[in-house]
């Protein structure tokens, strides 16, 4: 099974990408599971025409041990599996710790073998990599990390600090480092920069996305750019970055 955490700057379109890839790997042949790893719970809106899923979390607390698989997760769009793990309400407890019991749940539940699960990709909150966050990339959930960057200085130093932490977690048999994706911001020499910042890490780019209008529009109808343009740059670009990550060498 393909495992796939995603990391990366707070707004830097780590769900919008989540969403294309698992379309992407479905378009593959591929049976894919999105977990959405964040208390907002909006990763999969672009898989569920815009419609809420009620977070594993929620569930676990209103239902406990009887939670069922087929409540906790979702058929999204072209027959993507989709989960948002939850977490409390604001300033009543610790988001990673949500996302902690919502993964354990789905292990409850069985959830990746009863569903025939080829691929799984985690779209974690915002450049945290500890606690809970740190849940997707150790104790064998994902086996390949993904960070996502610009050119935009801030962005740059999440990634650089995200490496680090799946640097410092490598010797526990944690999840590597398979790549970033840049999301540009046309920012000035910003492929220069992004490219700088892989020697820097000792990775590679796996592919570069261009500032698309197609991908604004897609949104705008609670699509991905892959199910609403599949021919535009941006979706070429994506069906790349998924062959890529099927790669084993990577």
């Amino acid at each position: 099974m393909l495992r796939i955490a995603i990391y990366g700057k707070g707004g830097i379109g780590k769900s919008t990408i989540s969403s294309n890839l698992s379309i992407a790997l479905r378009n593959r042949g591929l049976n894919v599971l999105q977990i959405g790893c964040d208390p907002k719970a909006d990763s999969t809106y672009l898989l569920t025409d815009g419609k809420e899923i009620v977070p594993i979390l929620q569930q676990i607390r209103d239902k406990g041990n009887d939670l069922k698989l087929e409540e906790a997760v979702s058929a999204g769009f072209d027959g993507v599996w989709c989960a948002e793990a939850g977490g409390p309400p604001p300033g009543m407890g610790c988001a990673g710790r949500g996302i902690i019991a919502a993964l354990q749940m789905l292990d409850k539940l069985d959830a990746y073998k009863k569903l025939s699960i080829d691929a799984v990709i985690y779209d974690v909150l915002g450049d945290v990599v500890c606690g809970g966050f740190s849940m997707p990339i150790r104790d064998g959930y994902a086996d390949k990390v993904v960070i996502i960057t610009s050119g935009e200085r801030m962005a740059m130093h999440a990634a650089s600090n995200i490496a680090q932490a799946v640097e410092n977690f490598k010797d526990r048999g944690y999840a590597k480092l398979a790549g970033i994706i840049v999301n540009k911001r046309n920012v000035p020499d910003e492929e220069a920069k992004t490219q700088q910042l892989a020697q820097s890490i000792g990775t590679v780019i796996l592919g570069t996305l261009p500032f698309s209008r197609e991908v604004q529009v897609a949104e705008e109808k609670h699509l991905p750019v892959l199910a609403d343009s599949p021919d535009c740059e941006c979706s070429r670009v994506f069906n790349e970055i998924a062959g890529r990550l099927i790669d084993e060498s990577i």
